[in-house]
């Protein structure tokens, strides 16, 4: 059987996150040579080489690095547990979460499910990243994340998920615009001007296929990856826009106004979904994490639809 420590996987897990041993040692705060010792000696134990070191230019993982990466980090977050949970008082919950979330829906979920969580359980200590959701489903794939917020497009790979609520897109138009007073807009009447593109994935392609489905070609005339910013030209008159989210707030940045209308005929809901591994073992606080989102009163779309 092998026989190899906690340590020794520390280290292997920080170089090939680092991707050489000095930067490794640097990030450790061990020595280099004390790391390579270790490396070595997991090699040994494991009876295959788990790194192709080249001098100068880093360490590559071998297939077997990469089998035992995955492995190694199960076995690394089930001690971290044990070291939480096993000085605790009944029922208590103690420790990290790492929870992602898509960027332009963080603003609109994140504070609710951190006040909440603050409320339920006052010792989680609730991590955030914010990202792409390409960047969030890898965070996930390598055990950086625990849970991630995201929109239901692109969910590729096994992923377990449970359903906060569902949101539909909308039109936002600045308050002056000649169809501001409509309870409905179709696509169409607004062919001829300029579009503002959210241009973040899956976002721009979600958007992009919905138009596509519907036999709709906007004239776009300005691409961003900022939320706020697709709300800010909007606002100035510089075209008109789709998004997801429905902020409280009818003012740009700037103070300016705009006013969301509902498309006709209405597109179909897109779920907002908390999501990990099927491969992840979930810890007692990240479940908890969990049945607390599903707890809090999220909107329904189907009370806009047109």
């Amino acid at each position: 059987m092998a026989d190899f420590t906690l340590r020794q996987l520390t280290y292997f897990v920080g170089i090939a996150e680092a991707g050489s041993i000095s930067d490794a040692a640097l990030h450790l705060h061990v020595s280099a040579s004390a790391l390579a010792a270790a490396l070595t000696e997991l090699e040994s134990s494991v009876g295959a080489a788990l790194f192709i070191r080249r001098k100068a230019h880093g360490v590559t993982l071998t297939p077997n690095g990469l089998a035992v990466l995955d492995q190694a980090r199960l076995v690394l977050r089930a001690a971290d547990e044990i070291r939480h949970v096993s000085d605790l008082p009944d029922h208590a919950l103690r420790g990290p979460v790492t929870l992602g979330c898509y960027l332009s829906l963080a603003p609109t979920i994140v504070p609710r499910i951190l006040d909440e969580i603050g409320r339920q359980h006052p010792d989680i200590t609730l991590n955030l990243v914010e990202a792409t959701q390409d960047a969030l489903l890898r965070g996930l794939d390598d055990g950086q994340i625990d849970l991630a917020a995201v929109y239901d497009m692109q969910l590729a790979g096994r992923l377990n998920r449970v359903l906060l609520h569902q949101v539909r897109m909308h039109i936002l138009l600045p308050a002056d615009h000649p169809l501001a007073a409509e309870p409905s807009v179709r696509l169409e009447q607004l062919a001829d001007e300029p579009f503002v593109l959210l241009d973040a994935q899956p976002s721009q392609e979600h958007t992009l296929g919905v138009f596509q489905a519907a036999g709709f070609h906007p004239l776009i005339g300005h691409r961003t990856s900022s939320y706020e910013m697709v709300r800010s030209l909007v606002a100035r008159g510089l075209g008109w826009s789709v998004l997801l989210q429905r902020p409280a707030n009818d003012l740009s940045y700037e103070g300016l106004p705009l006013v969301m209308k509902e498309i006709s005929p209405a597109p179909s809901p897109v779920g907002v979904y908390v999501v990990w591994p099927e491969s992840s073992v979930l810890t007692v606080r990240a479940r908890a994490i969990i049945d607390c989102v599903l707890g809090l009163d999220w909107p329904n779309p189907a009370a806009t639809a047109v």
